[in-house]
């Protein structure tokens, strides 16, 4: 499966995992699970030796063996099936956790094993058609195989037992929510090749332990075991639900073979047009995006804001780095009235930031803008990529810990960019003898406030073609801030993106973070 195909089917299919359960009355006492098998020893440690194995031995790609009806549900049957919530895992516990399980079908044709692990022992759950209602899907659970298996899982914590807080579901992709309880982007395990002229690689999770949390405790340990042709991997995702949700991730990877672009903590979005960006712009909505901006904190501390956007064709960017602080995608225009879906509701969509817990060396934060015709395709994708080559017989090692809610745990502590916009340059009012390029950025917040009247303030500015002009910084009282505005005036013929820079200074002091920008001159210069 081609990249945008398969992202198209993850971004739509994780929104199921929305669907209403059923009433809190089909709750009670809660169902006993059927199980696989006898119970064994696990832990994190046994899952790593699982997974270098299984990077030593031959890749064997999944089989799909579903029904024939199962396989050719469409999209509102695979809807209709929904999960008894009695059948929940712990849900006869009276835990603050329970976990609720996908079925097969639509896009999720691979089975995924489950356990749950209880005192260091791990029992594997079975399939049983009694966990669905399957409702007007035109299934019958009594005609389905018994061993027919799970797709992925939901966790619902004690606060709401009618919306979830995370789910997994296809490859090694998951969400989750903070306090605003709105799916938006989403994370993934790993990321192989991604961006580069030949198809991405997908590595899937195979299967997932859920260790039984105490009844008074308020986090979950969830494993996972990864495979692909490439490589293998053990990882380990505690669970804290917040206001801003906290999952800490350790992952031990092991490969099979070379591989040129490791995806490391890799987040996956969607911007179809915001308002720096108006390629695509023939909907009723003002701006339609799951996040507007890669952040990056530097490991020199430098703070970076890189707006968006929905290249004509793919774009690819490396920002290297020592040792970095931080990285996300960010939704930070959270005003409903910029974006007007009642439905959708953009401005609540979680920014997600990613703290490294170790030492990750050298490498660099790349970001991959993909076209994208519609808001159904997820096309950004941003993670870290080692600056050591991935070779065969490896262990690598990453701990990090992912934050998903309406702001990041960091912020600069200098002005943020609130807004970017772009358009036609030139002087209103004067007839414009060639075409050039305006670019508007809006700072508000760390020390603008405080800043005298006569205070001289320069916007630095970089470019890597072109020619700079018609600069200015004034004061925006809507924002309490400043806007930034300046023209670019292409001065040749080349279409390759031009690299944009600029901060905010005063008397030889940064007083702003750092923004970055790539913009590609039109191909044919408009008439004047």
């Amino acid at each position: 499966m081609f990249r945008r195909d398969f992202l198209k089917a993850s971004a739509a299919a994780l929104g199921l995992a929305a669907f209403p359960p059923l009433s809190r009355a089909a709750v009670a006492g809660g169902a006993p699970l059927k199980v696989l098998g006898g119970r064994q020893h696990f832990d994190f440690a046994a899952l790593k030796g699982q997974a270098r194995a299984l990077a030593g031995s031959t890749y064997h790609a999944p089989g799909e063996t579903l029904p024939e009806r199962v396989q050719k549900l469409d999209w509102d049957q695979f809807q209709a099936i929904r999960y008894r919530p009695a059948h929940a895992l712990w849900a006869k516990d009276r835990l603050r956790f329970q976990i609720r399980f996908f079925h097969l079908g639509l896009f999720f044709k691979t089975p995924v094993r489950m356990y749950e692990v209880n005192d260091g022992q791990a029992q594997e759950i079975a399939y049983d058609a009694d966990m669905f209602d399957y409702g007007k899907s035109g299934l019958q659970g009594t005609h389905l195989p018994k061993n027919l298996g799970f797709a992925g899982f939901q966790l619902f914590y004690h606060t709401d037992d009618k919306r979830d807080i995370a789910a997994f579901l296809g490859a090694s992709y998951f969400r989750a929510v903070g306090a605003e309880m709105q799916y938006g982007q989403s994370a993934r395990g790993l990321a192989i090749d991604s961006g580069m002229a030949r198809s991405e690689e997908f590595p899937r999770f195979t299967a997932f332990w859920f260790e039984q949390p105490e009844p008074e405790s308020d986090m979950l340990t969830v494993y996972a075991l990864m495979d692909s042709p490439s490589i293998s991997g053990a990882y380990r995702f505690v669970i804290h639900p917040a206001a801003r949700m906290i999952m800490d991730v350790d992952a031990a990877l092991y490969p099979r073979k070379p591989i040129e672009r490791l995806g490391v903590a890799p987040l996956t979005s969607m911007f179809l047009y915001g308002e720096n960006d108006h390629r695509i712009n023939n909907d009723w909505r003002p701006e339609i995006h799951d996040s507007d901006g890669l952040a990056i904190w530097r490991g020199n501390g430098e703070w970076i804001w890189r707006p968006l956007t929905n290249p004509a064709t793919l774009r690819f960017n490396a920002y290297a780095d020592d040792n970095p602080r931080g990285f996300g995608l960010l939704q930070r225009d959270r005003n409903f009235d910029h974006y007007q879906d009642d439905g959708a509701y953009y401005e609540r969509r979680p920014s997600v930031w990613i703290e490294p817990r170790s030492n990750w060396g050298k490498g660099s934060i790349q970001l991959v803008e993909l076209p994208a015709v519609d808001e159904t395709s997820d096309n950004i994708v941003a993670f870290w990529n080692p600056a050591q080559p991935t070779q065969a017989g490896q262990e690598l090692l990453f701990a990090y810990r992912l934050y998903w809610g309406a702001k990041p745990p960091f912020a600069s502590p200098l002005a943020r960019v609130v807004a970017t916009r772009t358009g036609q340059g030139g002087i209103v009012g004067q007839k414009r003898k060639y075409f050039s390029w305006r670019f508007v950025i809006d700072f508000a917040g760390g020390e603008l406030p405080m800043l005298g009247k006569d205070t001289v303030i320069e916007a630095v500015i970089t470019a890597s073609r072109g020619k700079v002009e018609l600069t200015s910084v004034r004061s925006l009282e809507s924002i309490h801030g400043l806007r930034a505005m300046f023209d670019l005036k292409p001065t040749d013929t080349s279409t390759d993106p031009i690299n944009l820079r600029l901060y905010l200074r005063a008397d030889g002091q940064a007083l702003s973070e750092t923004w970055l920008y790539q913009w590609t001159p039109p191909q044919v210069l408009p008439p004047l």
